[in-house]
């Protein structure tokens, strides 16, 4: 287990200045080849993971907030659906981020994720996020218009601007006890293809498949770029972004797990601690309850 802690920590982007994407394989395994072992190593990390956000839900005093980013096909929905598996639902809530409603394009940007984040002892999902302010709206920057922002308040520098009020929001939950992990999920190109061809080939897997998928992968090089630019504008030592090697699903889900246990971990996280006056009301309890035996 102490080896998995390490094994996030490769993947860790902490400043992201001289971040390049070319850098990290998404067929990457970290030399763990056999399927079978991330799969066992993966359970035990499950029931650390169950352990520790016991203790966060009874300490009540932190919060986690989990965001997952990548392109379609990379696996977001079943890494979520599989690290989260053993959490208790009770300490954990899970959001998936669409197009933005009608009213939510009259709002801020940042504002119908900020309803969303977890209260104290919980840890909260994000499945896309605020993120794609900087990623499809600039790959498609005609989505501006829908968001009714002033023309004079869009200019060349709107981007950074994004860049640094989302580092200030982030620095902000941070100082109030809410921590935040993020998540890349860096997927190749003909592993997406092999993907998408899976959704047309396999009835069960139709009701995946979207032709908008397809347009936007014609996209691909802006998005990959508006990715590297994101990581390393936004990744910081109190809000790092996780570059996770999407191409072979045990592996990302392995390194998820150890990623968000390390988190866990750092946080000293313990068990209420019982006082005397409180000792001597389970006593009191316990005797009561013992006399009516």
């Amino acid at each position: 287990m102490k080896q998995l802690g390490k094994l996030a920590k490769a993947y860790c982007v902490e400043r992201g200045k001289h971040f390049k994407l070319r850098d990290f394989d998404p067929a990457d395994t970290a030399g763990i080849r056999s399927k079978e072992h991330a799969t066992a190593a993966l359970q035990k990390s499950l029931e650390q993971l169950a352990d520790l956000q016991n203790k966060l839900y009874a300490q009540d005093q932190w919060a986690v907030l989990l965001i997952f980013q990548g392109m379609d096909a990379s696996g977001k929905d079943g890494v979520i659906k599989h690290v989260m598996a053993g959490v208790n639902p009770m300490g954990c809530q899970a959001y998936s981020f669409k197009a933005p409603s009608s009213e939510e394009q009259q709002h801020d940007y940042l504002w119908r994720t900020m309803q969303r984040i977890p209260e104290r002892r919980r840890i909260g999902i994000f499945n896309r996020s605020y993120y794609e302010e900087v990623l499809i709206v600039r790959v498609h920057p005609d989505l501006l218009q829908n968001e009714k922002i002033p023309p004079s308040l869009i200019t060349k520098k709107i981007w950074e601007e994004r860049f640094e009020d989302m580092c200030a929001f982030e620095r902000y939950l941070t100082r109030n006890g809410i921590v935040v992990r993020k998540f890349f999920l860096n997927l190749s190109k003909k592993e997406q293809a092999r993907r998408f061809l899976a959704r047309l080939d396999e009835p069960e897997k139709n009701w995946k498949f979207s032709a908008a998928d397809i347009h936007e992968r014609e996209y691909w090089d802006d998005y990959m770029h508006a990715y590297e630019d994101m990581i390393q504008n936004t990744a910081t030592p109190a809000a790092p972004w996780y570059v996770v090697p999407a191409d072979n699903k045990w592996f990302t889900r392995l390194l998820v797990a150890s990623a968000i246990i390390d988190t866990l971990e750092k946080l000293n996280l313990s068990y209420p601690k019982v006082d005397a006056s409180r000792r001597k009301e389970l006593e009191k309890a316990r005797k009561f309850l013992e006399g009516k035996h």
